[in-house]
């Protein structure tokens, strides 16, 4: 009696020590979370490629007296005509910043051939390459360029437009975080219709997210990983969305399971045990997926790769020891008013899974072919994406910087606004500058600062930035002077080339990275060949389907003028390692199904059944928590929530319910080849009957 009392008071302390555990890990890493925000940087360099020509004079720019220069672009238009007064006001304007910053030499004005705009190019070193400093200056410089009475006046250029791309990501983790949080909430208030149920999963996913930005943040110290806003925000969205699925599973089989068991601790024990392995394989699916990332020549998806690993770390750690923890702790009580009495037998339901599965048991044949074809004839909407998403098209509500863009565009057709960066080494300087000169569609060029044994020229392009004249260009003066003179070409619109660039070495590197690794996970975990390699075709076709409906959707409906280059591989990673979550979490109750005795085409469809409402509502708030990007005013990041957000949906409510289970009725016990579970079960011996006497 007396080992059975220590055993009980031993269950009863675990708990206790976990919650204790957690905070102290709380008290010590709180601090370093609040550091995770600061430790973004958003210039092109940090999302370029490490060996691209541009992030080469990015580099160089660093090294130069002042750092990296701010390029700008003062723009004074008036529609019916600028007056000998606006020209005046410019020019006095012009005159005070000179007197107040360090301009890169003295600027002049450019006036358009039509009379109705004067452009000023502006460069400064003064603020170096500090993100808040070059910040800070372009504030300054809008504050003293005024327009008034018909005068527009508008700062844009690089460096304006970098500005603004960094005062959105500033903003970008406290959106994501309380806007995700509300989505979260709302979500569990409806799934569990408990007015105190949903707090526990809802505060271990905090917690989950302060965890992952102090460990992000001490990857960044301890080791360079690039954090840029992007990553930072696509994590705080994948620690919360994925911590909530991994909860639901579990909080869903622990209400099962405490009507079999008495005491709650046992119930627990009992319920990580049985979705514990679908947990923690389906943790590791997204973690490998995401860890391929590091493979990426691009700083920010080789950066985004760790990030996302640690937060679907954080989030599968939380959930399978905070979660349970607080969930024991608070009792059966926290299921109020609905409490899973101990022997109790739950209040049948009419089934939606169990009418689902149902259609699939009659006809599999035909829903398998029209689901594909379904598919296949949304994944044909993938060639109407837009094209490559330019800068100035990267803001889905445009700021200044942009606005003077558009201005510039229409008042100087005949050459660009936006500046090619030549570094040459300054011993071969002037040859360089001889040669930019002479090349094709370049309109002009000029030396400006030396330094660190490099100078720096400026090269302006006859034709519009990142266009295909302007690429041109730019490929000409690489060849022409890089591997001659040892010169680079960098540049905004060089930035784009290399990043479009990065973008599609990375697709074919990655991509088969991700499905290799998900495609072991899934082989150590089902004990199968066929299942992973139908849970696999599965998902790619979801992800070509949901691209297909961004096709539909982006240019037509939103309006969009372009598609963000790393859309494909993003999407891809996610949908495909978040996807297979999904997959796991049937096809591994499928297996226990199976195991347990039950006839192929039962155990499928027991598995949807029970396994169809928590997935359901997993994929609901998933793809509710990726729609949160969608709120953002980034092009970028909307199309990523967009697809990510559509993929999930179809499937949990297309792919997974109809196509996976259909196939599996099908295919029956070959499912599971080469496996134990492939091959017919022997038939039981005959009793022999009595000889009679």
């Amino acid at each position: 009696m007396g080992a059975v009392r220590m055993r009980a008071g031993g269950r009863r302390a675990v708990p206790w020590v976990v919650l204790g555990l957690w905070l102290a890990a709380l008290v010590v890493a709180g601090p370093f979370a609040g550091k995770f925000g600061d430790a973004q940087e958003n210039r092109p360099v940090h999302y370029l490629p490490d060996s691209a020509d541009s992030t080469q004079v990015a580099r160089i720019q660093d090294e130069l007296p002042g750092g990296q220069a701010t390029d700008l672009v003062l723009v004074y238009h008036r529609d019916g005509g600028l007056t000998a007064a606006d020209k005046r006001k410019a020019g006095a304007q012009v005159t005070e910043l000179g007197d107040r910053y360090r301009l890169t030499g003295t600027p002049k004005a450019v006036p358009s051939r039509d009379g109705t705009t004067l452009m000023y190019p502006v460069s400064s070193s003064e603020p170096g390459s500090d993100s808040e400093a070059r910040a800070d200056f372009v504030d300054h410089v809008r504050a003293v360029v005024d327009g008034g009475a018909g005068l527009s006046a508008e700062v844009g250029g690089p460096g304006a437009v970098n500005a603004d791309m960094n005062k959105v990501f500033g903003t970008v983790d406290g959106t994501l975080l309380y806007a995700t949080l509300g989505v979260v909430t709302t979500l569990l208030i409806l799934i569990y219709r408990s007015p105190f149920l949903w707090l526990v999963p809802l505060a271990s996913a905090g917690v989950a997210a302060g965890m992952a930005m102090a460990a992000v943040y001490g990857l960044h110290e301890g080791f360079g990983v690039t954090i840029t806003g992007q990553s930072g925000g696509v994590m705080t969205v994948l620690v919360l969305g994925a911590g909530t699925d991994y909860a639901l599973l579990i909080v869903s089989r622990y209400r099962e399971e405490l009507r079999r068991h008495e005491r709650p601790y046992d119930a627990m024990r009992a319920a990580l045990r049985g979705c514990g392995p679908a947990v923690l394989a389906s943790s590791g699916t997204v973690a490998a997926g995401l860890l391929c990332l590091l493979a990426a020549d691009l700083n920010s998806s080789s950066g985004m790769g760790p990030i996302g690993m640690v937060g679907v770390l954080a989030a599968l750690v939380a959930m399978i020891t905070l979660l349970p923890a607080l969930l024991v702790l608070l009792g059966r009580r926290v299921f109020w008013p609905m409490i899973p009495a101990f022997g109790s037998t739950p209040k049948e339901r009419r089934s939606l899974f169990a009418a689902m599965g149902n259609s699939v048991a009659r006809r599999p044949a035909a829903v398998l072919a029209l689901g594909a074809v379904l598919l296949g004839a949304l994944a044909l909407g993938a060639l109407n994406l837009p094209g490559t998403l330019k800068q100035e098209d990267s803001f889905s509500d445009r700021p200044e910087s942009i606005t003077a863009a558009r201005t510039l565009a229409r008042a100087y057709p005949e050459r660009s606004s936006q500046p090619i960066t030549v570094m040459a080494p300054t011993g071969k300087a002037e040859t360089v500058l001889a040669e930019a000169r002479a090349t094709d569609g370049v309109a002009q060029a000029a030396a400006g600062r030396s330094g660190a044994g490099w100078t720096e020229i400026s090269v302006v392009s006859t034709a519009a930035p990142e266009s295909p004249g302007e690429t041109k260009t730019i490929k000409a003066l690489r060849a022409g002077l890089d591997d001659t003179y040892g010169a680079h070409v960098g540049g905004p619109g060089a930035q784009q080339l290399d990043l479009a660039a990065g973008q599609s070495r990375d697709r074919t590197v990655v991509v088969p990275l991700v499905l290799a690794a998900v495609f072991v996970i899934l082989v150590g975990l089902l004990r199968s060949l066929v299942a992973p390699l139908m849970l696999l075709v599965a998902v790619v076709a979801v992800w070509g389907a949901a691209l297909g409906i961004g096709g539909l959707v982006f240019g037509p409906v939103l309006g969009f003028e372009g598609t963000d280059s790393g859309l494909g591989l993003l999407s891809f990673v996610f949908l495909v390692a978040l996807g297979v979550d999904y997959g796991i979490f049937l096809m591994h109750r499928m297996r226990e199904e199976s195991l347990a005795g039950a006839a192929p085409q039962t155990a499928a469809l027991t598995a949807l059944r029970t396994t169809g409402g928590v997935i359901a509502s997993a994929g609901v708030v998933l793809a509710a928590t990726f729609a949160v990007l969608t709120t953002l005013p980034l092009v970028g990041l909307v199309e990523l929530g967009f697809v990510i957000a559509v993929g999930v949906l179809l499937d949990t409510f297309l792919v997974r319910t109809y196509l996976v289970t259909t196939a599996s009725v099908l295919l029956g016990r070959r499912v599971w080849w080469p496996g134990r579970q492939s091959r017919e079960p022997e038939p039981l011996p005959t009793p022999r009957q009595p000889e009679p006497v």
